[in-house]
């Protein structure tokens, strides 16, 4: 069983779903997505896993996201999906992978249904 978290060291949140994940015996691969960010292709792979459009998976009250100009309505799913690749610090967090399926850990108990 191969399992990854999109995870930021800095959020609590997240924090709390690795610490869930360890409590529950279960091996993650840690991507601490600031520092390696998720390519074009894997955000693509999220989204769907997530069935989620771009905007849904952005953390809108960040101030990168209105200077970036990515509260524009008019944006294409290419260009918010560009603004992630710019800005991953937009990126909700955590995520959590497994099998082709993925769950945002917000609150971190929704991970349990993952990983049951």
């Amino acid at each position: 069983m191969s399992i990854k978290i999109y995870h930021n060291t800095r959020c609590s949140k997240s924090r709390q779903t690795l610490q869930l994940l360890n409590d529950n015996n279960v091996e993650a691969e840690i991507i601490e997505y600031l520092k390696t960010p998720p390519s074009r292709e894997e955000l693509e792979a999220i989204l769907k896993m997530l069935a989620l459009q771009p905007r849904d998976l952005m953390r809108k009250k960040e101030k990168e996201y209105k200077e970036a100009g990515l509260d524009n309505p008019e944006l294409s799913h290419a260009a918010l999906i560009q603004g992630m690749l710019d800005h991953p610090k937009l990126i909700e967090r955590p995520i959590v992978i497994k099998d082709g399926k993925a769950i945002i850990g917000r609150p971190p108990e929704l991970v349990l249904e993952l990983i049951a």
